[in-house]
């Protein structure tokens, strides 16, 4: 997808949120518990706190409770560990302006490099759309792409990509889904080569969000107990006392949580 660059460690809320959509709009604050189900594994559930400028995530990790804190608009994110008083932070990803603003006027917003032009207004799936050419430089390289942007929703209701993929979305129908109003969407992708990939979104109206994600072969994301009202500001700043790790680079992937988790539990790891 067009802005799903911007995802720095908040598993599931950032591929909820950034599935087929021109910008991030969060104006609600709320909480919610996070599931996410792959075939063969145990389900992962973490519990999330959104705010205006941040999002906390709490989770066990390897019997090691961390928490992971971002800040979309400053491009930062810190994760703390509790229970050794030690914190990561990690600073220079990329910045989402349009986190508590109102919707992108553009597909190009938070993204580098890239050029916008709209080619025209028309009806798609029965749906206003606002039909976009958006040039992007990539290492000297321009790729073109085309984007057909619900006028409304600011979803990508359609999406032809540089080397001829192909992304759709169709409406089924409204839906009340974990005592959610929810719009039920299908998410179609074709492939250069031809093969398809199909999934089912529920996009809740009230949070400007997708809540409920399923994939083929079983797997599944979702927010549960949604819980909407203001976050204390607490929730998102690092604890006194906490002392930060050393020259550790705070990286978004399993296997380099996984060598920090050993070093903080073996008691190598290095304090400033």
């Amino acid at each position: 997808m067009i802005n799903s660059i911007y995802k720095i460690g908040i598993n599931i809320l950032f591929l909820l949120v950034t599935v087929n959509v021109s910008a991030v709009e969060i104006t609600i604050e709320f909480s919610a518990d996070a599931i996410q189900v792959s075939p063969g594994r145990a389900p992962l559930s973490s519990k999330m706190y959104v705010s205006t400028s941040a999002v906390r995530t709490d989770m066990i990790q390897n019997g090691l409770h961390i928490i992971d804190i971002a800040y979309p608009q400053k491009g930062k994110r810190v994760v703390l560990y509790p229970e050794k008083n030690l914190y990561i932070e990690q600073t220079g990803l990329p910045t989402l302006k349009s986190w508590s603003s109102k919707s992108a006027k553009t597909p190009c917003e938070g993204i580098k490099n890239a050029k916008c032009k709209k080619l025209s207004t028309e009806t798609l799936n029965k749906v206003k759309v606002e039909k976009w050419q958006v040039e992007q430089t990539i290492a000297g390289k321009k790729y073109r792409s085309l984007h057909w942007i619900d006028s409304k929703r600011r979803i990508a209701i359609k999406e032809l990509f540089h080397d001829g993929g192909v992304a759709e979305l169709k409406m089924l129908g409204e839906d009340k889904i974990n005592n959610r109003k929810t719009e039920k969407w299908e998410y179609q992708y074709s492939n250069p080569a031809g093969q398809q990939r199909v999934s089912r979104q529920w996009y809740d109206t009230q949070l400007k969000m997708v809540i409920r994600e399923e994939m083929p072969g079983g797997f599944l994301r979702e927010l549960k107990n949604i819980k909407i009202e203001k976050q204390k500001k607490s929730l998102f700043n690092i604890p006194k006392g906490y002392k930060k790790i050393k020259n550790t680079a705070a990286g978004n992937n399993a296997k380099n949580n996984n060598r920090i988790n050993a070093q903080i539990n073996n008691g190598t790891i290095q304090k400033r």
